[in-house]
C-alpha cells in the first residue's frame, strides 16, 4: 500500500499555475498579498452567494438581511463587492479600483476584518490585464462545497500558501510551518477542548489543524478557544483571513505585536500551546527585560531567543496543560550563557514529557536539524521522559524537501500515547523511556540519539570471516577497475593532446 503524504494535490496545483502567470508582472513584495486577497474575496462571494440561493428559495425575502448571514457565520458581502459584479469588470481599466473598493466594502460591512484586507489592486505597478485574467481563473472555480469540509478555498488557501513558502525560502518560514509537522504535534498534544495558544503564530496553521482534529474525533470546535500573536503585519492579516475561511473565532489582539515586548495575552493560562518560533533569534533585547517574570528558570541570553521562547510558553501553561514546539537541534545540549542552567532546571522541574528528532529537509526555510519539544504539567508518567528519533523517517517529494506520511505521523503518536500508558518498550534505534536521573548523568543533554541507540541489525547468517573475505574481495576488484578507467581516461585525453 501507497504511503500517503502530506502534499496536496488537484485544483490547487492547476489553480497556483495559472495564478502564478501573474508572477513576472507584480514586484515579489506584493504578489503574495494580490493573490491571496483574491482567494479571500472569491471565498466569502461563493459562501454569500450559496447562502443567498438558499435564503431566496425559502421566499421569506431576507437574502439581504445582514444577520441572516452572520448567524451562520458567514460575511455579509454588498452588492458592489460580490464577484459576479466583479467579473463582469474583469477586462475594464477599472478593474483595480473595483477590487480595492470591493475590500473596503467588506470591512466595513464586518468589523473583524477592518484593516486585514489588501487595497494594492489599483497601483500603477499592477498590470491590469494580467489581474483581469486571473480574475477570469477564480470566475471559474467554485470554492463552497457544502459536501466537501465547509468549502474547498481552505485547501487552496493552504496549498497557495505553502507554495509561497517554497518560493520565498527563509523569509516563507515566517509564516509557513509544513503540515505534517504541525500534525504531528496536533496528534500527540490531542487539544479536544480548552485554550489553544500559539505566540509565534504565522498564518495561523496550527489552530486549522487543530481544528480538523476536533472535526475528525467527533468534537465541537466552539470547545475550542484560539488565542495567538504575530510580530510581521503581513503575516497577521494572513491568520486573519485563515481563521476567517475556516471560520473559526480568534484572538490574535488588535494588531501585529512582539511576543517578548507586547504580550498581547498577558494573563492567559492556555491548555495547549503550539509553536514553530524562529530559531536562534540574536539581539533580541533581553536587556530590556531582566527582571521579567517569564523567566523562572534563567534569564535567557541576548544571543539566542530560544530558551526565552520556552520559559514564555511555560509561564503562560494552564495545570495540566500541554506544549508541543519545534527548535533547532542546539536548543537540545548548549551550555552557553546559561543555557544549560536553564533546561537543567526544566529538567528537574519535571516538566519535560518528550523529545523528537526530525529528520532533514522538512521545512522550505532552515537546513539546520530540528526537533519537536513536549512539555507538560503533571506528566502522567512521572520523572520519566520519552525520546523519538525519527531522523530515519518521512519521503521526499522532491528533490529538496521532505515530507512525513501520515503513517509517519500516527507511528510516532502512536508511539507517545503508549509512553503515556506506561506499555511502551524501548525499540533500539527508534524511541527510549528514559528517567530523570539517567538525563542527569548525561549533563543534562536531551539529544535522543544518545538515549535510543543504534537500530539492530538483523544477522544474515554469514559469518564474520567468511563476509569480510567476500567484501574485501570485491573491493579489491572495484579497485582494479578503478585504475584501469583512469589509465583509460589518461590515454583519451592524450590523444587529443591534454596530457594528465
Amino acid at each position: 500500500m501507497e504511503k500517503r503524504t502530506n502534499v496536496n494535490v488537484g485544483f490547487e496545483k492547476e489553480l497556483w499555475a495559472a495564478a502564478d502567470a501573474m508572477r513576472g508582472h507584480v514586484s515579489s513584495s506584493d504578489y503574495r498579498k494580490v493573490v491571496v486577497g483574491l482567494i479571500f474575496l472569491k471565498y466569502v462571494s461563493d459562501a454569500f452567494e450559496f447562502r443567498y440561493q438558499n435564503l431566496l428559495a425559502e421566499g421569506y425575502g431576507d437574502e439581504e438581511d445582514r444577520d441572516a448571514y452572520m448567524e451562520v457565520n458567514i460575511f455579509y458581502v454588498p452588492e458592489s463587492a460580490r464577484w459576479k459584479e466583479i467579473s463582469s469588470k474583469a477586462h475594464t481599466a477599472e478593474i483595480g479600483i473595483v477590487l480595492d473598493d470591493a475590500m473596503r466594502a467588506i470591512e466595513k460591512e464586518n468589523a473583524s476584518l477592518k484593516n486585514v484586507l489588501p487595497q494594492i489592486y489599483a497601483s500603477q505597478d499592477l498590470d491590469k490585464r494580467i489581474l483581469g485574467n486571473v480574475v477570469d481563473i477564480f470566475t471559474n472555480i467554485n470554492m463552497h462545497d457544502e459536501n466537501e469540509e465547509k468549502d474547498l478555498l481552505g485547501r487552496a488557501y493552504e496549498y497557495f500558501i505553502e507554495q509561497f513558502a517554497a518560493q520565498e525560502g527563509k523569509g516563507g518560514g515566517e509564516f509557513y510551518t509544513p503540515i505534517s509537522i504541525v500534525k504531528t504535534i496536533v496528534e500527540i498534544l490531542k487539544p479536544y477542548s480548552g485554550r489553544v495558544y500559539d505566540p509565534a503564530c504565522g498564518s495561523g496553521g496550527m489552530f486549522v489543524q487543530s481544528a480538523k482534529f476536533i472535526k475528525e474525533h467527533s468534537g465541537n470546535i466552539n470547545d475550542m478557544s484560539i488565542y495567538g500573536e504575530e510580530s510581521n503585519a503581513d503575516t497577521w492579516k494572513m491568520a486573519k483571513m485563515n481563521m476567517a475561511i475556516r471560520g473559526l473565532e480568534a484572538n490574535f489582539g488588535p494588531h501585529q505585536a512582539n511576543t517578548f515586548f507586547n504580550d498581547v495575552h498577558p494573563t492567559l493560562k492556555a491548555n495547549y500551546i503550539m509553536a514553530n518560533p524562529p530559531f536562534n533569534i540574536s539581539n533580541w533585547g533581553v536587556d530590556q527585560l531582566q527582571d521579567d517574570l517569564r523567566w523562572k528558570y534563567g534569564t535567557p541570553p541576548n544571543s539566542n531567543a530560544n530558551y526565552a521562547w520556552i520559559q514564555h510558553m511555560i509561564h503562560h501553561l494552564a495545570p495540566g496543560g500541554k506544549i508541543g514546539l519545534v527548535l533547532a537541534n542546539g536548543s537540545l545540549s548548549t551550555t552557553q550563557s546559561g543555557e544549560g542552567n536553564i533546561r537543567q532546571s526544566i529538567i528537574e522541574d519535571d516538566l519535560i514529557e518528550g523529545i523528537v528528532a526530525l529528520p532533514a529537509n522538512l521545512f522550505y526555510s532552515v537546513t539546520i536539524p530540528a526537533c519537536l519539544w513536549f512539555i507538560t504539567r503533571d506528566k502522567k508518567q512521572k520523572g520519566k521522559t520519552i525520546f523519538i528519533d525519527a531522523r530515519k523517517m518521512g519521503e521526499l517529494v522532491d528533490r529538496k524537501h521532505r515530507d512525513f506520511s501520515d503513517e509517519d505521523i500516527t507511528k510516532i503518536a502512536d508511539t507517545f500515547e503508549a509512553f503515556q500508558n506506561g506499555t511502551l518498550e524501548d525499540v533500539k534505534g527508534f524511541c527510549a523511556v528514559v528517567e530523570t536521573a539517567e538525563i542527569a548523568k548525561q549533563d543534562y543533554i536531551l539529544t535522543p540519539g544518545r538515549y535510543v541507540g543504534i537500530e539492530e541489525q538483523e544477522d544474515d547468517g554469514e559469518p564474520f570471516e567468511e563476509k569480510m573475505e567476500r567484501l574485501t574481495s570485491e573491493l579489491s576488484e572495484m579497485f582494479a577497475r578503478s585504475h584501469e578507467l583512469e589509465a583509460e581516461i589518461k590515454e583519451r585525453l592524450g590523444a587529443i593532446g591534454f596530457d594528465f
